[in-house]
């Protein structure tokens, strides 16, 4: 008896967690090579937020489109300028301060992202990773620093600050104490899960509607744990790859800048290109004085310039020189295969700030950068400066060149139609 078939992204639903199915025969297209294309088209997502903005006079065109001439700092990404959009004209429409930082990937709506009254949602890589995360053996990495992830119950996600940790757990063989170690982990927490589960079937019978909402809410924390063990469990026993890079013996700081970024780029093309992972979130930045050539002052004292353009030279070679790195990583994963494609081709490269002006904590006209992922990139879309577009917009264009079949997301009034 012929089956139905099954869209790829069929999804189970229990208690308001999604739980994406792993490939099955059900799910193969008509023809053997409409099934190839389907297995061999994984879409990924690197953000990259910074903490202490971009000059925007520096970095957006005057002219909206395709053709326009390029900005001081756009000249640095000539080679790639078919390969990616700016964006002006775009916020979260946040109040002024450093606070916003938290709102960036989220988009949550104005009234939850407020000093000393955060009520945060989940960031756009932890959506995406709610979705694709069980087809790899990290179903994201949040690297750097920040307060940038966040997860569907608006809880922070600590993010990984040290390259070498993070490139050990990537590609290190553990030793057999250590792999024994691991495995000892995996199986006592899947038995005190089931001790969980089974006191909540009790318990359920003695609470009032209100208290069976909580508890399902702690259901779902616990659902989502005996996934991720069950992931841990299925990788612990996958050998990890092989990559021919020596491995880094040293964790950059902060007056090392540009060695940091750089570090922290090629643990992700890596990470990337041997499918470790597909969803990435990166915060990058610092306050000190950076080791670059004719920079005097600490980078927080020059992105506080209040116009004075003796600083704002500085930011300017501080900024250029961030810039000159992105665009190597650009490089390097548009010089990466990936199936029939490039790794840019695959991954969407979202890269901002929450700060359009630094210097005054403005939170409006943000610089935002989008490259790669299969869009129609279209130079420079401009929009209304007074009258910010909203950010989610674009987040919710974005989960949907995923393949994420999202109504809304964030604060997002509709997906963004312009790439």
């Amino acid at each position: 008896m012929p089956f139905k078939r099954l869209d790829r992204r069929t999804l189970l639903r229990s208690a308001g967690v999604a739980i994406g199915l792993p490939f099955l025969d059900a799910m193969v297209p008509a023809s053997a090579a409409e099934a190839k294309k389907v297995l061999a088209q994984p879409q990924r997502l690197l953000l990259i937020g910074r903490p202490l903005g971009l000059y925007t006079p520096f970095f957006f065109p005057e002219k909206a489109g395709k053709d326009y001439e390029p900005s001081r700092y756009l000249k640095i990404l000539q080679p790639h300028r078919d390969q990616f959009t700016v964006f002006s004209g775009m916020s979260h429409r946040y109040a002024a301060g450093h606070f916003a930082e938290v709102g960036l990937f989220t988009g949550v709506h104005p009234d939850n992202i407020r000093p000393n009254e955060i009520r945060n949602g989940i960031s756009l890589d932890q959506e995406v990773a709610s979705h694709l995360g069980g087809q790899t053996r990290f179903a994201s990495l949040v690297l750097g620093g920040g307060d940038a992830a966040w997860n569907r119950r608006g809880v922070r996600i600590p993010a990984q600050q040290r390259a070498t940790q993070v490139f050990k757990q990537l590609f290190i063989k553990g030793t057999p104490e250590e792999e024994a170690r691991e495995m000892r982990r995996i199986r006592d927490g899947q038995s005190i899960l089931d001790d969980v589960r089974e006191q909540v079937k009790t318990l359920n019978k003695k609470l009032s509607d209100v208290d069976r909402e909580r508890l399902d809410l702690y259901l779902s924390s616990v659902r989502e744990a005996e996934l991720r063990l069950q992931q841990d469990e299925k990788w612990t026993k996958t050998p990890k790859p092989e990559v021919k890079v020596p491995t880094p013996t040293q964790d950059f700081g902060g007056p090392q800048l540009l060695q940091r970024s750089r570090q922290w780029y090629d643990l992700v093309q890596l990470a990337l290109k041997t499918d470790s992972t597909r969803v990435i979130s990166l915060w990058l930045g610092s306050q000190e004085r950076p080791e670059i050539e004719g920079v005097t002052i600490p980078h927080h004292d020059a992105s506080h310039h209040g116009q004075e353009p003796s600083k704002l030279e500085q930011l300017a070679l501080i900024e250029e020189a961030e810039l000159k790195v992105l665009g190597e990583l650009i490089d390097k994963m548009k010089k990466t295969a990936d199936g029939e494609q490039t790794l840019l081709d695959r991954t969407a490269i979202f890269y901002a700030s929450n700060l359009g002006n630094s210097s005054s904590h403005d939170n409006t006209n943000l610089p935002i950068l989008l490259a790669g992922g299969g869009f129609k990139h279209k130079g420079h879309v401009a929009f209304d400066r007074k009258n910010n577009t909203l950010l989610s917009n674009l987040y919710l264009r974005m989960l949907h060149q995923m393949g994420i079949e999202a109504k809304s997301f964030g604060a997002s009034t509709g997906a963004l139609s312009e790439v």
